[in-house]
C-alpha cells in the first residue's frame, strides 16, 4: 500500500555503526523466506551480442512513470553492458521454463545458444513462451553494497495466463505442474520434514523404528492435518516446499512429503533432532522414507533439491537448479 506525503520531512538518525559479522549461507536461507518469481534479464551489448542472467530480485517502483528494478552483481562480467548500456528487458518466467533459469544462472559461453528469442519494441532480447515480459530503457543505475541496482523505465510490456516460477527456500514452486501430481485419493498419508539447522526430527513409529511424523489426511484436508500433526508436537511452524509425492502400492496408500523448517530454539514434545547422516538416519524402517532422507541429506549438501514423483519403489526427481544465481544477490 502507497502511503503518500504533502512534503519531504526530516529525519534524525543515529550514526553509521558496524555491523556484526553474518554467516553468509544462513543470511542467504534467511533471505530465501520470502517467495519471489523467477526472471531472466537481457540486454545487447556494446557489439550487438545478446546477454542474460537469472534474477529473482525483481520488483516493480512506479506506476507513473513506469519503473522497474532489478540487481546484478559487482563481480559479474556483464555488469558494464547492463549498468552503461541503453537498456534491458526483464522476463518473468513461466513454471515450466527452469531449464531456462538454470542456463541463465550458471557460467556458460553463449547462454543464448539455445533460447530462442526476439529484439523487444526497445530492443533488448525477448525470450519465447515467458508469462510476462518488460522491455525498459536504463533509466539509472545504482551501486550499493556488493550489487548494482537497475531501475528501468518500461517502454514496451506483455503478459500471458501462463503461470510463473516461483522461489522459494532455495527450491522452485511450479504451482499448476505440481498440483496435477498432488494426491487426490480418500487414503492419504501426510508426512513431514521438519528441519532445523542441518537436522531433521524423528518420532517413534510404533514399530520399533523411527520415522518423521506422519498423519492421515482427512476430510479436513492438508491444513487440517498439518496443523494438528503441529499441535501435537507443541511447535510452530508452516508448511514448505513439497518434496515428494508417491503411492505406495503394496500398503495402497498415497503419500505427501512437506519441508517444513523451524528455528534453533524449537523444542518438539516428542521425537528427537538427529543429523542427516546415515547413523541418523539408521533405525528409520521404511525403506522409502529412509531413501529420501537420504536423498534430502546430500541436497542439503549441495544447495540442489528437487521433488520426487513416483511409486515407493521408483519414480523420478523433478531437478532444481543450484540455489545461487550468479548475477543476483539472494538465493
Amino acid at each position: 500500500m502507497a502511503v503518500h506525503a504533502k512534503g519531504p520531512k526530516r529525519m534524525t538518525q543515529s550514526p553509521p555503526q558496524s555491523a556484526p559479522p553474518f554467516d553468509a549461507r544462513a543470511l542467504r536461507d534467511a533471505f530465501g523466506c520470502f517467495m519471489t518469481g523467477v526472471t531472466v534479464v537481457t540486454a545487447l551489448d556494446a557489439q550487438g551480442k545478446p546477454i542474460g542472467f537469472t534474477a529473482n530480485s525483481f520488483t516493480s517502483v512506479s506506476i507513473d512513470p513506469p519503473l522497474v528494478l532489478v540487481s546484478i552483481s559487482n563481480t559479474s562480467g556483464n555488469l558494464a553492458a547492463f549498468a552503461t548500456g541503453p537498456g534491458f528487458a526483464v522476463n518473468i518466467l513461466a513454471e515450466d521454463q527452469t531449464a531456462m533459469s538454470a542456463t541463465f544462472a550458471r557460467p556458460a559461453e553463449d547462454r543464448f545458444a539455445n533460447a530462442h528469442w526476439q529484439p523487444g519494441p526497445i530492443g533488448a532480447p525477448i525470450l519465447n513462451d515467458v508469462a510476462a515480459w518488460f522491455d525498459c530503457t536504463l533509466h539509472r543505475a545504482i551501486v550499493c553494497g556488493d550489487h548494482t541496482l537497475l531501475i528501468g523505465r518500461v517502454g514496451g510490456f506483455a503478459s500471458s495466463p501462463r503461470a510463473g516460477l516461483g522461489y522459494y527456500r532455495g527450491a522452485y514452486i511450479t504451482p499448476a505442474a505440481t498440483a496435477q501430481h498432488l494426491p487426490t485419493g480418500p487414503d492419504v498419508v501426510l508426512s513431514v520434514i521438519i528441519e532445523r539447522a542441518g537436522t531433521v526430527l524423528l518420532v517413534d513409529d510404533g514399530r520399533g523404528g523411527t520415522s518423521v511424523p506422519m498423519a492421515r489426511v482427512g476430510r479436513g484436508g492438508v491444513q487440517a492435518a498439518l496443523a494438528s500433526l503441529f499441535a501435537a508436537l507443541h511447535i510452530n511452524a508452516e508448511a514448505g516446499a513439497v518434496y515428494a509425492v508417491y503411492d505406495d502400492t503394496t500398503a495402497g496408500t498415497q503419500h505427501l512429503a512437506l519441508r517444513c523448517a523451524v528455528d534453533a530454539t524449537c523444542q518438539p514434545k516428542l521425537g528427537a533432532f538427529v543429523d542427516l547422516t546415515p547413523q541418523g538416519l539408521g533405525d528409520i524402517s521404511d525403506p522409502a522414507l529412509r531413501a529420501m532422507l537420504h536423498r534430502l541429506a546430500e541436497e542439503t549438501r549441495i544447495g540442489n533439491f528437487g521433488t520426487y514423483f513416483g511409486t515407493h519403489e521408483a519414480g523420478r526427481v523433478q531437478h532444481i537448479a543450484p540455489n545461487h544465481f550468479n548475477d543476483r544477490g539472494i538465493s
